[in-house]
């Protein structure tokens, strides 16, 4: 199995996905959250639009120290601009898979704060991890656009909102 050619595939299917969701966030309700200890949605759907650059991250890096690298989340005004996010962070990730080779996916890679460890893996694991970012977050925005009353498309088959069946 060729897991680079996989990991290809798989990235440009969940964009299409990742796309649907971040298309339907109404930008009056970007500083909106469903609750007070809740991310609130424009925070949120940035930090979706960015996790397919977390691929570059892991192939062309070895960590990520916070201590020494500061997030700072790029602000938006509309969704286009978030959409240009998304679709620049999906650039850099098929670039960087372009890049890998397979010797290179069991190396080392290390989120840390300092001297905090706070995860430890290989770069495949790395790059599963921000899959499994991705579809966890976009199930969190789902169930932000589903109390606002706004119909979810479905991410792995048909959603409620769509059963025509």
């Amino acid at each position: 199995m060729d897991i680079i050619k996989a990991f290809k595939k798989e990235l440009m299917e969940e964009a299409v996905t990742t796309r649907k969701f971040l298309k339907l966030i109404p930008e009056d309700k970007y500083e909106w959250a469903p609750h007070e200890k809740s991310t609130k949605m424009q925070s949120l759907a940035v930090h979706i639009a960015e996790l397919p650059s977390w691929i570059s991250l892991a192939v062309n890096a070895d960590e990520l120290d916070f201590a020494a690298n500061e997030y700072k989340q790029t602000p938006v005004a509309d969704n286009a601009a978030l959409l240009e996010i998304f679709e620049k962070s999906l650039e850099a990730g098929n670039n960087a898979l372009d890049q890998l080779q397979d010797k290179d996916l069991e190396n080392r890679w290390v989120l840390r704060h300092g001297e905090n460890i706070l995860w430890e893996g290989t770069k495949y694991s790395m790059i599963r991890h921000s899959f499994s970012q991705t579809s966890h977050h976009r199930a969190q925005l789902g169930v932000y656009l589903r109390l606002l009353n706004i119909p979810i498309p479905g991410s792995y088959g048909p959603s409620a909102d769509e059963q025509h069946f």
